[in-house]
Protein backbone atom coordinates (compact mmCIF):
# COMPACT_ATOMS: atom_id res chain seq x y z
CA UNK A 1 0.00 0.00 0.00
CA UNK A 2 1.02 3.49 -0.55
CA UNK A 3 -0.30 6.79 0.12
CA UNK A 4 -2.15 8.56 -2.46
CA UNK A 5 -2.20 5.50 -4.49
CA UNK A 6 -6.08 5.33 -4.80
CA UNK A 7 -5.69 8.77 -7.66
CA UNK A 8 -4.31 7.86 -10.99
CA UNK A 9 -0.66 7.55 -11.49
CA UNK A 10 -0.55 10.74 -13.60
CA UNK A 11 -2.82 12.87 -10.60
CA UNK A 12 0.21 12.08 -8.54
CA UNK A 13 3.35 12.66 -10.95
CA UNK A 14 1.41 16.13 -11.47
CA UNK A 15 1.45 16.73 -7.39
CA UNK A 16 4.83 15.07 -6.37
CA UNK A 17 8.50 15.85 -6.61
CA UNK A 18 9.28 12.21 -5.17
CA UNK A 19 5.80 10.16 -4.83
CA UNK A 20 5.06 8.15 -1.92
CA UNK A 21 6.86 5.07 -1.30
CA UNK A 22 5.26 1.49 -0.81
CA UNK A 23 4.80 0.07 2.75
CA UNK A 24 3.89 -3.18 4.00
CA UNK A 25 3.28 -5.48 7.10
CA UNK A 26 7.25 -6.33 6.72
CA UNK A 27 8.17 -2.98 6.79
CA UNK A 28 10.22 -1.30 9.73
CA UNK A 29 8.11 -0.59 12.46
CA UNK A 30 9.16 3.42 12.06
CA UNK A 31 8.32 3.38 8.58
CA UNK A 32 4.96 1.92 9.71
CA UNK A 33 4.42 4.28 12.89
CA UNK A 34 5.23 7.51 10.27
CA UNK A 35 3.26 5.96 7.36
CA UNK A 36 0.17 5.62 9.51
CA UNK A 37 -1.33 8.95 8.88
CA UNK A 38 -4.73 9.45 9.69
CA UNK A 39 -5.68 5.73 11.38
CA UNK A 40 -10.06 5.72 11.12
CA UNK A 41 -11.87 3.60 13.76
CA UNK A 42 -14.97 2.14 12.91
CA UNK A 43 -16.86 -0.36 15.33
CA UNK A 44 -16.65 -4.04 14.71
CA UNK A 45 -20.46 -4.08 15.17
CA UNK A 46 -20.82 -2.66 11.23
CA UNK A 47 -22.52 -5.74 9.55
CA UNK A 48 -20.83 -4.39 6.08
CA UNK A 49 -17.58 -4.13 7.11
CA UNK A 50 -15.96 -5.26 4.41
CA UNK A 51 -17.89 -2.82 1.83
CA UNK A 52 -16.90 -0.28 3.97
CA UNK A 53 -12.85 -1.34 4.00
CA UNK A 54 -12.85 -1.54 0.63
CA UNK A 55 -14.58 2.04 0.00
CA UNK A 56 -12.28 3.70 2.36
CA UNK A 57 -9.32 2.21 1.12
CA UNK A 58 -10.51 3.40 -2.32
CA UNK A 59 -10.62 6.91 -0.54
CA UNK A 60 -7.13 7.02 0.66
CA UNK A 61 -7.11 5.62 3.61
CA UNK A 62 -4.16 3.52 4.82
CA UNK A 63 -4.96 2.69 8.90
CA UNK A 64 -7.94 1.70 10.15
CA UNK A 65 -8.68 0.51 13.86
CA UNK A 66 -11.27 -1.88 14.10
CA UNK A 67 -12.92 -1.37 17.76
CA UNK A 68 -14.54 -3.75 20.18
CA UNK A 69 -13.74 -1.03 22.93
CA UNK A 70 -15.47 2.35 23.94
CA UNK A 71 -17.14 2.35 20.32
CA UNK A 72 -19.57 -0.43 21.25
CA UNK A 73 -21.61 -1.15 24.36
CA UNK A 74 -20.81 -3.87 26.68
CA UNK A 75 -23.86 -5.82 25.77
CA UNK A 76 -22.58 -5.83 22.03
CA UNK A 77 -19.15 -7.40 22.48
CA UNK A 78 -19.94 -11.28 21.93
CA UNK A 79 -21.99 -9.95 18.54
CA UNK A 80 -19.17 -7.58 17.87
CA UNK A 81 -16.34 -10.51 18.25
CA UNK A 82 -18.66 -12.94 15.26
CA UNK A 83 -19.26 -10.08 13.41
CA UNK A 84 -15.58 -8.78 13.28
CA UNK A 85 -14.40 -12.60 12.51
CA UNK A 86 -16.66 -13.51 9.75
CA UNK A 87 -15.63 -9.87 7.96
CA UNK A 88 -12.09 -10.16 8.42
CA UNK A 89 -12.63 -14.24 7.00
CA UNK A 90 -14.80 -13.09 4.07
CA UNK A 91 -11.77 -9.39 3.27
CA UNK A 92 -9.00 -12.49 3.66
CA UNK A 93 -10.62 -14.64 1.21
CA UNK A 94 -10.73 -11.75 -1.49
CA UNK A 95 -7.56 -11.00 -0.89
CA UNK A 96 -6.19 -14.61 -0.99
CA UNK A 97 -8.04 -15.26 -4.08
CA UNK A 98 -7.61 -12.00 -5.98
CA UNK A 99 -10.83 -11.33 -6.20
CA UNK A 100 -11.00 -8.32 -4.38
CA UNK A 101 -10.30 -4.66 -5.55
CA UNK A 102 -6.84 -4.02 -6.90
CA UNK A 103 -5.86 -1.73 -3.59
CA UNK A 104 -4.85 -4.20 -1.12
CA UNK A 105 -6.04 -4.06 2.54
CA UNK A 106 -5.19 -1.39 4.67
CA UNK A 107 -2.97 -1.51 7.90
CA UNK A 108 -5.85 -3.41 10.16
CA UNK A 109 -5.40 -2.95 14.06
CA UNK A 110 -8.55 -4.50 16.77
CA UNK A 111 -8.63 -2.42 19.75
CA UNK A 112 -9.33 -4.84 22.33
CA UNK A 113 -10.80 -4.43 25.87
CA UNK A 114 -8.89 -6.75 27.60
CA UNK A 115 -5.67 -8.97 27.36
CA UNK A 116 -7.46 -12.49 26.72
CA UNK A 117 -9.27 -10.71 23.78
CA UNK A 118 -5.22 -10.94 21.92
CA UNK A 119 -5.12 -14.45 21.93
CA UNK A 120 -8.29 -15.94 21.26
CA UNK A 121 -9.12 -13.53 18.41
CA UNK A 122 -5.50 -14.54 16.86
CA UNK A 123 -6.12 -18.34 17.44
CA UNK A 124 -10.16 -17.83 16.20
CA UNK A 125 -9.13 -15.55 13.19
CA UNK A 126 -6.99 -18.58 11.60
CA UNK A 127 -5.57 -18.02 8.11
CA UNK A 128 -7.11 -14.57 8.59
CA UNK A 129 -4.81 -12.90 11.07
CA UNK A 130 -2.54 -12.62 8.05
CA UNK A 131 -4.55 -9.41 7.32
CA UNK A 132 -4.00 -7.85 10.96
CA UNK A 133 -0.94 -5.24 11.88
CA UNK A 134 -1.48 -6.12 15.59
CA UNK A 135 -3.64 -5.04 18.16
CA UNK A 136 -4.65 -1.23 20.11
CA UNK A 137 -4.12 -1.54 23.75
CA UNK A 138 -6.40 0.84 25.70
CA UNK A 139 -6.19 2.52 28.95
CA UNK A 140 -2.54 1.21 29.08
CA UNK A 141 -0.58 1.73 32.32
CA UNK A 142 2.34 0.21 33.82
CA UNK A 143 -0.36 -1.97 35.42
CA UNK A 144 -2.19 -3.14 32.86
CA UNK A 145 0.43 -3.12 30.42
CA UNK A 146 2.49 -6.16 30.92
CA UNK A 147 -0.82 -8.57 30.63
CA UNK A 148 -1.22 -7.02 27.71
CA UNK A 149 1.78 -7.32 25.99
CA UNK A 150 2.11 -10.87 27.02
CA UNK A 151 -0.93 -11.70 25.14
CA UNK A 152 0.33 -9.92 22.43
CA UNK A 153 3.70 -12.59 22.36
CA UNK A 154 1.54 -15.35 23.13
CA UNK A 155 -0.48 -14.36 19.84
CA UNK A 156 2.68 -13.87 17.93
CA UNK A 157 3.45 -17.88 19.13
CA UNK A 158 0.30 -18.77 17.42
CA UNK A 159 0.56 -17.24 13.75
CA UNK A 160 4.11 -17.28 13.28
CA UNK A 161 4.82 -13.65 13.10
CA UNK A 162 5.12 -9.84 14.24
CA UNK A 163 2.06 -8.86 15.35
CA UNK A 164 1.74 -4.76 16.18
CA UNK A 165 0.95 -2.95 19.37
CA UNK A 166 -0.37 0.31 19.59
CA UNK A 167 -0.88 1.32 23.52
CA UNK A 168 -3.58 4.38 24.19
CA UNK A 169 -2.10 6.77 27.12
CA UNK A 170 -5.83 7.76 28.06
CA UNK A 171 -6.37 6.79 31.77
CA UNK A 172 -6.08 9.62 34.97
CA UNK A 173 -2.95 8.19 36.47
CA UNK A 174 -1.10 9.60 33.53
CA UNK A 175 -3.21 12.93 33.50
CA UNK A 176 -3.32 13.52 37.58
CA UNK A 177 -0.11 15.81 38.46
CA UNK A 178 0.89 13.96 41.83
CA UNK A 179 1.21 10.68 39.42
CA UNK A 180 1.77 11.82 36.24
CA UNK A 181 6.15 11.42 35.58
CA UNK A 182 5.78 8.31 37.59
CA UNK A 183 3.31 6.86 35.25
CA UNK A 184 4.97 7.98 32.09
CA UNK A 185 8.69 6.97 33.02
CA UNK A 186 7.20 3.14 34.12
CA UNK A 187 5.24 3.00 31.10
CA UNK A 188 8.36 4.00 28.85
CA UNK A 189 10.37 1.42 30.79
CA UNK A 190 7.80 -1.54 29.98
CA UNK A 191 7.16 0.02 26.02
CA UNK A 192 11.00 -0.13 25.84
CA UNK A 193 11.53 -3.78 26.26
CA UNK A 194 9.04 -4.22 23.36
CA UNK A 195 9.96 -1.60 20.93
CA UNK A 196 10.20 -3.34 18.24
CA UNK A 197 6.90 -4.12 18.01
CA UNK A 198 5.14 -0.42 18.43
CA UNK A 199 4.45 1.59 15.41
CA UNK A 200 2.97 4.40 17.49
CA UNK A 201 1.85 5.64 20.93
CA UNK A 202 -1.98 7.00 21.33
CA UNK A 203 -3.27 9.64 22.97
CA UNK A 204 -7.03 9.54 24.17
CA UNK A 205 -7.34 13.14 24.87
CA UNK A 206 -11.19 12.44 25.35
CA UNK A 207 -10.61 10.12 28.42
CA UNK A 208 -8.57 12.88 29.58
CA UNK A 209 -10.94 15.43 29.25
CA UNK A 210 -13.22 13.19 30.95
CA UNK A 211 -11.38 13.27 33.87
CA UNK A 212 -12.73 16.80 34.33
CA UNK A 213 -15.51 16.91 32.51
CA UNK A 214 -14.27 19.17 30.08
CA UNK A 215 -14.77 18.76 26.26
CA UNK A 216 -13.29 21.56 23.51
CA UNK A 217 -15.75 22.99 20.74
CA UNK A 218 -14.91 22.80 17.45
CA UNK A 219 -13.16 26.31 17.62
CA UNK A 220 -11.16 25.20 19.73
CA UNK A 221 -7.88 22.80 19.39
CA UNK A 222 -6.57 19.89 21.92
CA UNK A 223 -3.99 22.98 22.81
CA UNK A 224 -6.69 25.07 23.85
CA UNK A 225 -7.55 23.04 26.69
CA UNK A 226 -4.61 23.45 28.89
CA UNK A 227 -4.99 21.07 30.86
CA UNK A 228 -4.99 18.50 28.03
CA UNK A 229 -1.73 20.63 26.56
CA UNK A 230 0.50 19.85 29.74
CA UNK A 231 -0.23 16.46 29.10
CA UNK A 232 0.64 16.13 25.38
CA UNK A 233 3.71 17.89 26.38
CA UNK A 234 5.05 15.72 29.16
CA UNK A 235 3.86 12.80 27.15
CA UNK A 236 6.32 14.08 23.52
CA UNK A 237 9.06 14.69 26.72
CA UNK A 238 9.14 11.38 27.80
CA UNK A 239 8.64 9.23 24.09
CA UNK A 240 9.20 11.84 21.69
CA UNK A 241 12.64 12.45 21.94
CA UNK A 242 14.83 12.63 19.05
CA UNK A 243 17.86 10.48 20.62
CA UNK A 244 16.51 7.35 19.38
CA UNK A 245 14.65 6.18 21.95
CA UNK A 246 11.48 8.18 20.56
CA UNK A 247 7.84 6.64 19.26
CA UNK A 248 5.31 8.27 16.92
CA UNK A 249 2.92 9.51 18.83
CA UNK A 250 -0.55 10.00 16.75
CA UNK A 251 -1.98 13.19 17.31
CA UNK A 252 -5.65 12.81 19.29
CA UNK A 253 -8.87 12.58 18.01
CA UNK A 254 -11.01 15.65 16.48
CA UNK A 255 -14.52 14.62 17.40
CA UNK A 256 -16.57 16.84 15.33
CA UNK A 257 -17.84 16.78 11.74
CA UNK A 258 -21.30 18.19 11.11
CA UNK A 259 -21.04 22.12 12.07
CA UNK A 260 -23.53 24.12 14.54
CA UNK A 261 -23.71 27.99 14.15
CA UNK A 262 -20.18 28.96 14.96
CA UNK A 263 -19.48 31.52 17.34
CA UNK A 264 -16.19 32.84 16.36
CA UNK A 265 -14.54 33.40 13.07
CA UNK A 266 -13.28 31.18 10.89
CA UNK A 267 -9.82 30.22 11.40
CA UNK A 268 -8.77 29.93 7.77
CA UNK A 269 -7.36 32.05 6.32
CA UNK A 270 -8.85 32.96 2.51
CA UNK A 271 -5.50 33.85 0.65
CA UNK A 272 -4.41 30.21 0.24
CA UNK A 273 -7.73 29.69 -1.71
CA UNK A 274 -8.28 32.55 -3.59
CA UNK A 275 -7.40 33.57 -6.87
CA UNK A 276 -7.07 29.57 -7.75
CA UNK A 277 -10.70 28.57 -8.50
CA UNK A 278 -10.42 26.70 -4.46
CA UNK A 279 -13.23 29.61 -2.44
CA UNK A 280 -15.89 26.82 -2.78
CA UNK A 281 -13.46 24.14 -0.87
CA UNK A 282 -12.12 26.87 1.57
CA UNK A 283 -16.44 27.19 2.55
CA UNK A 284 -16.87 23.59 2.50
CA UNK A 285 -14.10 23.34 5.08
CA UNK A 286 -15.12 26.14 7.40
CA UNK A 287 -18.94 24.57 6.96
CA UNK A 288 -17.61 21.03 8.30
CA UNK A 289 -15.33 22.79 11.06
CA UNK A 290 -12.69 21.45 9.16
CA UNK A 291 -10.85 24.91 10.00
CA UNK A 292 -10.66 24.31 13.40
CA UNK A 293 -8.64 20.56 12.47
CA UNK A 294 -6.58 22.07 9.80
CA UNK A 295 -5.22 24.54 12.71
CA UNK A 296 -5.22 21.25 15.27
CA UNK A 297 -2.80 19.37 12.50
CA UNK A 298 -0.20 21.61 12.22
CA UNK A 299 0.02 21.97 16.09
CA UNK A 300 0.39 18.31 16.25
CA UNK A 301 2.95 18.67 14.12
CA UNK A 302 4.49 21.75 16.06
CA UNK A 303 4.71 20.03 19.25
CA UNK A 304 5.76 16.63 17.50
CA UNK A 305 3.30 14.67 17.01
CA UNK A 306 2.32 12.92 13.57
CA UNK A 307 -0.92 11.21 11.78
CA UNK A 308 -4.07 11.64 13.70
CA UNK A 309 -6.77 9.22 15.43
CA UNK A 310 -10.01 10.09 13.11
CA UNK A 311 -13.61 9.29 13.53
CA UNK A 312 -14.66 10.42 10.05
CA UNK A 313 -13.70 9.37 6.95
CA UNK A 314 -13.61 13.45 6.28
CA UNK A 315 -10.79 13.86 8.23
CA UNK A 316 -8.60 11.56 6.13
CA UNK A 317 -8.06 14.32 3.58
CA UNK A 318 -6.97 17.00 5.65
CA UNK A 319 -4.41 14.66 7.70
CA UNK A 320 -2.93 13.52 4.32
CA UNK A 321 -2.27 16.97 2.91
CA UNK A 322 -0.73 18.14 5.88
CA UNK A 323 1.76 15.35 6.06
CA UNK A 324 3.23 15.54 2.69
CA UNK A 325 6.61 17.26 3.12
CA UNK A 326 6.84 19.93 1.05
CA UNK A 327 9.31 21.47 -1.64
CA UNK A 328 10.48 23.60 0.59
CA UNK A 329 11.37 21.23 3.88
CA UNK A 330 12.70 19.03 1.20
CA UNK A 331 15.51 21.11 -0.14
CA UNK A 332 16.20 22.41 3.66
CA UNK A 333 16.38 18.55 5.06
CA UNK A 334 18.83 17.42 2.06
CA UNK A 335 20.94 20.35 2.12
CA UNK A 336 20.81 20.07 6.26
CA UNK A 337 21.98 15.83 5.76
CA UNK A 338 24.25 16.62 2.86
CA UNK A 339 27.04 17.84 5.17
CA UNK A 340 27.40 14.16 7.10
CA UNK A 341 27.21 13.36 10.35
CA UNK A 342 30.44 15.19 11.21
CA UNK A 343 29.19 18.55 9.71
CA UNK A 344 28.21 21.68 11.49
CA UNK A 345 27.98 25.29 10.32
CA UNK A 346 24.95 27.11 9.10
CA UNK A 347 23.75 27.11 5.76
CA UNK A 348 21.58 29.34 4.57
CA UNK A 349 18.42 28.02 2.86
CA UNK A 350 17.58 27.26 -0.74
CA UNK A 351 14.67 29.02 -0.31
CA UNK A 352 16.40 32.06 0.86
CA UNK A 353 14.45 32.85 3.39
CA UNK A 354 15.60 31.20 6.81
CA UNK A 355 19.22 29.77 8.11
CA UNK A 356 19.52 25.76 8.40
CA UNK A 357 21.69 25.14 12.01
CA UNK A 358 23.14 21.99 10.96
CA UNK A 359 24.05 20.44 13.63
CA UNK A 360 20.61 21.74 15.75
CA UNK A 361 18.34 20.76 12.56
CA UNK A 362 19.54 17.24 12.03
CA UNK A 363 17.30 15.79 13.95
CA UNK A 364 14.58 17.52 12.42
CA UNK A 365 15.80 16.70 8.85
CA UNK A 366 15.93 13.04 9.76
CA UNK A 367 12.92 13.07 10.42
CA UNK A 368 11.51 14.99 7.43
CA UNK A 369 13.24 12.06 5.55
CA UNK A 370 11.30 9.24 6.86
CA UNK A 371 7.55 11.43 6.38
CA UNK A 372 8.95 12.26 3.05
CA UNK A 373 9.39 8.85 2.05
CA UNK A 374 5.51 7.61 2.79
CA UNK A 375 4.22 10.43 2.30
CA UNK A 376 5.91 11.89 -0.45
CA UNK A 377 7.19 15.54 -1.38
CA UNK A 378 5.14 17.82 -3.41
CA UNK A 379 6.26 19.37 -6.48
CA UNK A 380 7.57 23.33 -6.27
CA UNK A 381 4.73 25.32 -6.08
CA UNK A 382 2.87 22.33 -5.09
CA UNK A 383 0.96 23.51 -1.10
CA UNK A 384 -2.04 21.60 0.58
CA UNK A 385 -4.77 23.30 -1.03
CA UNK A 386 -3.71 20.94 -4.23
CA UNK A 387 -2.90 18.38 -2.45
CA UNK A 388 -6.31 18.34 -0.29
CA UNK A 389 -8.04 19.05 -3.39
CA UNK A 390 -6.83 16.13 -4.94
CA UNK A 391 -7.29 13.95 -2.00
CA UNK A 392 -11.24 14.88 -1.66
CA UNK A 393 -11.47 14.29 -5.31
CA UNK A 394 -10.43 11.32 -4.31
CA UNK A 395 -13.09 10.50 -2.45
CA UNK A 396 -15.83 11.67 -4.37
CA UNK A 397 -14.76 9.17 -7.20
Amino acid sequence: MRHYGHLPATRRRALFHREPAAFDLSSPVSTLGTALGATLYAPATRPELVADIRKLVARGVVSMVLCLEDAISDAEVPGAEENLLRQLRALHEEHATGTGPPLGPPLLFIRVREAAQITTLTERLGPAIALLAGYVLPKFTPSTGPAFLEALTAAEVVCGRRLLAMPVLESPELLHLESRTEALTATARLLDKHRDRVPAIRLGVTDFCSAYGLRRSPEMTAYDVQLVASVIADVVNVFGRADRTGYTIAGPVWEYFPTPERMFKPQLRSSPFSGRGAEALRNRLIQHDMDGLLQEIELDRANGLLGKTCIHPSHVAPVHALSVVSHEEYSDAADILSTGPGGGGVLRSAYTNKMNEVKPHRAWAERTMLRAEVFGVAREGVDFVDLLTAGLEGQAA
